[in-house]
């Protein structure tokens, strides 16, 4: 098997991604697809920690524009994150993979509390890490969880799992002429206003010169591509 071209990753899984074909709600057959390809680059030595976001389950943004104040129905979608994460850490001891779910706020029954240290030392140890319940506060997407998190413990990139096969000038899935960028700067994707990922979250990573690549989770195969720095997807970097 080839090696890892990366030494630490953040995979970021979106709530829709895990939704599957299906829309809404937690897919089976996509926990069991992500927890079999977590497995194989467990083989390859890589330290892995994942996102969740909880779009399949509740937005935010969508329930605040339905007049819940907004706080509260970011607070609602940390919740979301959290029920994912679950689902994904049973997915993967299911598959033998040793998993710890550390969520940004405190709920001891189910899961750690976040704590970096600890974090980093879990998968010292050869765990998966999930961190859940975002940054803790409203008004932050997962995506910014995302960076934050890989610049706390020093990943070397940000894998993000999609829908799509990459990073378009316009929504693929709505017009057949977008598109495909191979590769972007931080810049053009601010400047351009791409949705990659939230501006905030896109700053974070120029910042910290923390890479991201964006790639189609539903192909089979693609994390273990990306870790092994095959050209899928966008590469988004300096």
């Amino acid at each position: 098997m080839t090696e890892a071209r990366y030494r630490r990753i953040v995979l970021k899984l979106s709530g829709e991604a895990l939704a599957g074909n299906q829309g809404f709600g937690i897919a089976q057959d996509m926990l069991d697809t992500v927890a079999k390809q977590i497995g194989e680059a467990k083989k390859l030595g890589v330290d892995i920690a994942l996102v969740v976001g909880g779009g399949n389950i509740w937005r935010g943004i969508a329930g605040s524009s339905q007049g819940i104040d907004r706080a509260t129905s970011d607070y609602m979608g940390m919740l979301a994150t959290v029920m994912n994460a679950l689902a994904l850490q049973d997915a993967l001891e299911q598959h033998h993979i040793d998993t710890r779910v550390l969520s940004a706020i405190e709920m001891r029954q189910v899961a750690e509390p976040y704590i970096r240290r600890r974090a980093i030392r879990h998968m010292e140890k050869g765990r998966v890490v999930i961190f859940a319940a975002g940054t803790g506060n409203p008004y932050f997407s997962t995506d910014t969880t995302a960076a934050l998190r890989a610049a706390e413990i020093e990943a070397d990139v940000i894998l993000m799992a999609k829908q799509v096969d990459g990073v378009y000038d316009c929504d693929p899935l709505k017009n057949t002429n977008a598109q495909k960028f191979e590769k972007l700067s931080y810049l053009e994707v601010l400047s351009r206003g791409l949705g990659v990922m939230d501006s905030t979250a896109t700053s974070l990573c120029m910042d910290n010169d923390i890479p991201l690549i964006v790639f189609n989770l539903k192909q089979n195969g693609n994390i273990i591509k990306a870790i092994q720095g095959e050209p899928i997807g966008t590469y988004v970097g300096r």
